[in-house]
This record gives C-alpha cells, structure tokens and sequence, in this order.
C-alpha cells in the first residue's frame, strides 16, 4: 500500500489553534488517534458557529456526523502546540465534506490529515435538510 502524501499548510484556508492535554497521549506516549476525531469536530464546528452562524443550542438545524477518516503521518504529544488546518473539499445539497489537517504549530508539512462529512438535518423532524443559506456562503468561502 502507497503512503498518502503529506498536505501542506498551502493545501488548507482556515487555521485554528489547539491546545493538546495531558490526557490527549496514550500508553504509547503520544496523542491517541481517537483525539484526532475530536479535533477535527472542533475545527469544523468552531468554522460553522462563528462564520455561518451555527447555533448550536437553539438552531432549528443541526450537523450530524456522518463519515469522517484520518491518515497519519508523524507523532505529536503533550505538551505540543498544534494547528488545524481546515478546508471544503466537496459542498453538496444537505452535506459537505471537509478536509482537515493537523499541524505542530509553525511547520508547514501535516502531522495527519483526513476529512469529515457532514449532513445537515432540521433537528425536530430529524430528516435531512438543504444547507441553509448562511452556512452555504460561509462553506463556499473555504472550498478547495
């Protein structure tokens, strides 16, 4: 099997910081691959709130997590800095696709990279819904 390629920082649109935890490193001593998951959630919601106006709390429409993988390159650990690198590699009708990487802070080469799809749903009916209009504009700001 061929090793995926490195991204590079130039490969991504929008950068936000992460700080690892103590508890992000497994036995092996670095970040557990599972913490990567949960990063890229942060990276796409933290997008989707404060560009497109996701309310989480109150919004009659949700994202829901649908498909997401991760390819990794080199280890990170705690106490390291790191960035996520956040793109859109595909916009449909209800969902999109975005790809995300994760970055020690200052290097330009991804430590590991993957996507993450989601499927936006009007949370009452639980039935999947077309992006709406705000959320669309803010996703077309960053697509690939």
């Amino acid at each position: 099997m061929s090793k995926p390629k490195r991204p590079l920082r130039s490969d991504y649109k929008v950068f936000y910081p992460i700080d690892t935890r103590w508890s992000d490193n497994d036995i092996y001593g670095h970040v557990n691959n599972v913490t990567y998951y949960a990063y890229f959630d942060s990276a796409a919601n933290r997008y989707l709130i404060e560009e497109g106006g996701l309310d989480i709390n109150d919004g009659s429409v949700v994202g829901y997590v649908v498909s997401s993988g991760c390819d990794y390159h080199a280890p990170v650990a705690y106490p390291e800095g790191l960035e996520a690198g956040l793109r859109v590699d595909r916009l449909g009708g209800s969902s999109v696709q975005y790809g995300i990487a994760i970055f020690r802070r200052g290097e330009e080469e991804a430590a590991a990279h993957g996507h993450f799809v989601h499927v936006f749903v009007e949370r009452a009916a639980n039935r999947s819904v077309a992006v709406p209009t705000g959320l669309r504009a803010a996703l077309e700001k960053i697509l690939a």
